[in-house]
């Protein structure tokens, strides 16, 4: 597994509650660090993660990781986390007939802060997997871990090449499958919500692509009620989500 700089105390403080083995060490800046980064320090310490002053490894400050920079404070803290492993299909799936729920799966998302900003919507709404694919897709790197702010570390997921064997495998294990689309007949209102659905997102440009929406059962959009049609993404995503799981 990969190594990530870490920058939001909040993931790295969930990465420390679920799997502390996989946090190598937080490096902190006592006298200029927040209260969230000395709280994340008292959680290493319990849980034996090394906490070192910060400065320790000249150069980490300026780098997020795999997957590049992000925005963060650089100079108060970072940690070191290996990356959490992904789910095969089946245990992601596992339980669906017998409660019903919301899975996700983004179809090529490219952004993330937008695979991010999903993550940590997903882990607020009890969203039970996600699907992501590999190619042509953003990495769930240090920028997804801090922009979903311990999201990832409570939302199993999988990484998959073909999104529609992984579309049916989802019905064989007893999801519905809801793709988005802004031309849909189907307005997200109508969706039957006692149902086990497996939300699948676009990419952020096109949308999702011919074959996937082929896999569907049925597609949905969100109708406009003002003058601007359209929604980022990840925005998108959190009304589905929400509406799905009864939120809204």
């Amino acid at each position: 597994m990969s190594e990530l700089i870490l920058r939001n105390p909040h993931s790295v403080l969930a990465a420390i509650r679920t799997r502390p083995r996989d946090v190598q060490e937080v490096r902190i800046n006592q006298r200029t660090a927040n209260d969230a980064w000395k709280d994340v320090a008292s959680a290493a310490q319990a849980a034996g993660v090394a906490v070192r002053p910060f400065g320790g490894r000249p150069g980490t400050a300026k780098r997020g990781g795999r997957g590049g920079s992000h925005e963060g404070r650089a100079g108060a803290a970072e940690a070191s986390v290996r990356e959490r492993e992904d789910l095969l299909l089946e245990p992601l799936f596992a339980g669906a007939k017998e409660k019903p729920g919301v899975w996700v799966a983004l179809d090529q998302l490219q952004d993330p802060h937008n695979l991010g900003a999903i993550f940590r919507t997903a882990a607020f709404f009890g969203v039970r997997g996600i699907v992501l694919t590999k190619d042509r897709s953003a990495p769930l790197s240090a920028t997804a871990y801090d922009v979903a702010s311990g999201g990832v570390e409570h939302v199993p997921f999988s990484l998959q090449t073909n999104l529609s064997r992984a579309i049916d495998e989802a019905k064989t294990s007893g999801l519905w499958v809801l793709g988005t689309s802004e031309h849909a007949e189907q307005d997200l209102s109508s969706v039957d919500r006692e149902r086990s659905w497996l939300l699948v997102i676009g990419n952020e440009e096109r949308g999702l692509r011919r074959l996937t929406l082929q896999h569907c059962d049925e597609i949905c959009r969100l109708s406009p009620r003002g003058d601007v049609t359209s929604l980022n993404a990840s925005v998108a995503a959190g009304i589905c989500i929400a509406g799905l799981s009864g939120a809204i």
